[in-house]
């Protein structure tokens, strides 16, 4: 059993971690591997060879870097290729989808927006995953259902996707104790990006797992709705108050800031 991290930045794009950083970091929790997915648009053909030495430079007989891009699409839509290493100017989600896939890399749609929905139950080309619960996008108290209930119904067109649960570090005073517990013994890169392709991991915050199928009852699932309302409205109710505050020329403190991403 492997214990690790998904969706994950560094300084090589928005992130505040450099690579070595976040190595310290995450051994110290336990972690065996990172899967990162630095935004693919802070790279060029040189950068991009930099990070993935950079990952397999750091990586070692306890601890493995699985470096990776995040794109960005249409509309804002974002798509993570956990161990997609290769630049393209297409911005067309299936295009990308597809882009990932042709470099054996896995293709999951990050934290799709409510209105996402129904664009991506018409792709032709679907990913290899959903992520239902990112902590960053969510808030690390709940998830929304309504990401869970997607995946199901794309799931009647593609068996095969799972369920994925990032936490889209980028900041240092950020909540990041959301990991991924993966059936597999082997610490190289081919044998996790199996484990997390044929599903066999589970997710663990806290006391609570969530299963790579993304199959949850429904008390868990009105629970997480009932959760994730209530800290919905807190984080809008913040960022109004910033908003208002940014009217008046009165910027809000960075410490504050810091620890409010720390407690959302």
């Amino acid at each position: 059993m492997l214990k690790g991290v998904l969706h994950i930045h560094s300084r090589y794009s928005d992130g505040e971690f450099t690579l070595d950083e976040l190595r310290k970091i995450f051994l110290c929790e336990g972690c065996s591997f990172v899967c990162m997915t630095d935004h693919a648009e802070y790279f060029n053909e040189d950068s991009i060879l930099r990070y993935v030495a950079e990952c397999e430079a750091l990586s070692d007989a306890k601890f493995r870097f699985v470096p990776g891009l995040e794109y960005r699409c249409e509309r804002n839509m974002h798509i993570l290729g956990y161990h997609a290493t290769q630049l393209t100017p297409a911005t067309d989600p299936q295009v990308v989808i597809r882009h990932i896939d042709a470099q054996g890399a896995l293709s999951v749609v990050a934290h799709p927006r409510d209105d996402f929905f129904q664009w991506i139950e018409g792709f032709a080309a679907l990913p290899q995953g959903i992520e239902t619960w990112n902590t960053k996008y969510d808030g690390r108290y709940a998830p929304r259902s309504g990401t869970f209930a997607l995946l199901q119904r794309l799931k009647g067109r593609s068996p095969g996707m799972h369920a994925f649960y990032g936490i889209d570090l980028h900041w240092k005073r950020q909540f990041r104790s959301f990991f991924v517990n993966l059936d597999c013994d082997s610490i190289e890169t081919g044998a996790i990006l199996a484990a997390l392709r044929e599903g066999k991991y589970s997710a663990q915050k806290e006391d609570l797992h969530l299963p790579s199928s993304g199959v949850l009852p429904d008390p868990l699932l009105r629970q997480f709705d009932r959760v994730h309302a209530r800290s919905h409205r807190m984080r809008n109710w913040l960022k109004n108050s910033k908003k208002a505050l940014d009217r008046y020329g009165i910027r809000f403190p960075e410490s504050v800031k810091a620890q409010l991403r720390r407690i959302f």
